[in-house]
């Protein structure tokens, strides 16, 4: 965790049950806490359909009750889409300009003192390889003026790690150096996927579902 932010104070019980199935399949997760009631949480990398039951895995473990983005397509299943808004999931329509990034920082902005919001994002928003990340769970953090958690899954140790908080200083630069800093030597499940470690340009980038407004 940063040294320019408060030790982490929030933590929660978590599933028992959660982390014995961790367990049985050899996977740790690094938590202890959040240093407030509301940030951002970046997970990477997002490589493999695995990463998402990993994650729901991980979040019920440790007990955290994060929201997160997921294509609205996936909320329209039956039952399914039920049950993905039970585990904090946001419907998101990627063809359309919503606002998604100012009305999600109002929301963070009007919840009281006692309430808690932690959005989990993966900055690829996608599987496959693509030539950096979406700007999204950036915006949001320094918008919103939040902590932001560098949140990886590591494969060949069998790590999820949610225990890297820092303030982000607005300069992309420095920002996304540091990022990369943290999560070196972090491997995902299908590595050929790994997207590299900095922010899309939206002026060379033509497929406009690679970019969150």
């Amino acid at each position: 965790m940063d040294k320019g932010l408060p030790k982490n104070i929030i933590r929660f019980k978590g599933s028992v049950f959660a982390r014995w199935v961790l367990a049985l399949f050899g996977w740790r997760v690094l938590f202890d806490g959040v240093p407030g009631n509301k940030g951002v949480i970046a997970v990477y990398p997002h490589t493999s359909n695995w990463d998402f039951p990993l994650g729901i895995l991980a979040k019920w473990s440790v007990g955290i009750p994060i929201r997160f983005w997921g294509k609205d397509s996936l909320f329209k299943v039956p039952l399914f889409g039920h049950w993905m808004r039970w585990v904090g999931g946001i419907p998101v329509d990627r063809t359309a300009k919503s606002g998604l990034i100012t009305s999600t920082v109002s929301q963070m902005l009007v919840t009281p003192d006692d309430g808690f919001f932690w959005l989990a994002l993966a900055p690829e928003g996608t599987r496959k390889k693509i030539p950096g990340w979406r700007s999204g769970f950036y915006r949001v953090a320094c918008e919103a003026g939040v902590p932001l958690c560098i949140a990886y899954f590591d494969y060949p140790r069998r790590l999820v790690g949610v225990n890297y908080f820092f303030m982000p200083t607005g300069d992309e630069a420095l920002d996304m150096a540091h990022i990369a800093q943290v999560l070196e030597g972090r491997i995902g499940c299908k590595p050929d996927n790994m997207s590299p470690i900095r922010l899309l340009d939206a002026a060379v980038v033509r497929d406009k579902s690679l970019i969150v407004s």
